[in-house]
């Protein structure tokens, strides 16, 4: 059996009337699950288009695994997770807008009595 180059399997895609394109500039592409995200870093992305407009995306790259809910910028962040009752909470306590006391839960680290002392001394 002989060995298709480029420039065969140019022709064949045409002929089964696919077009092929390579995406320039992905930085990484999200695949998400139920209870994880699979990230791709630095991926090669081609498309493939077929008659009728169905597309086909194959993607190669380094893989990361993540948990799900946990975004780069909560993991530049120090991966913190602030909820809504902490917020309030802290606002409460503090006599703060909800807009203060999430920013000082960050600054703490989402330690709810710190974030209280911190804005308790500011005041």
């Amino acid at each position: 059996m002989r060995r298709m180059g480029s420039r065969d399997l140019r022709r064949l895609t045409r002929r089964m009337g696919l077009n092929i394109n390579e995406l320039q500039g992905v930085e990484e592409v999200i695949i998400r699950l139920p209870d994880k995200e699979i990230v791709i870093k630095n991926p090669s992305v081609s498309v493939i288009e077929a008659k009728g407009g169905a597309r086909i995306y194959n993607v190669a790259g380094e893989e990361e695994e993540r948990p799900r809910g946990v975004s780069e910028e909560k993991e530049e962040e120090g991966g913190v997770e602030i909820s809504e009752e902490d917020i309030q909470l802290v606002a409460m306590q503090a006599g703060v807008s909800p807009e203060e006391a999430e920013r000082a839960l960050r600054e703490a680290g989402g330690d709810l009595a710190r974030a209280i002392m911190l804005l308790s001394s500011r005041g």
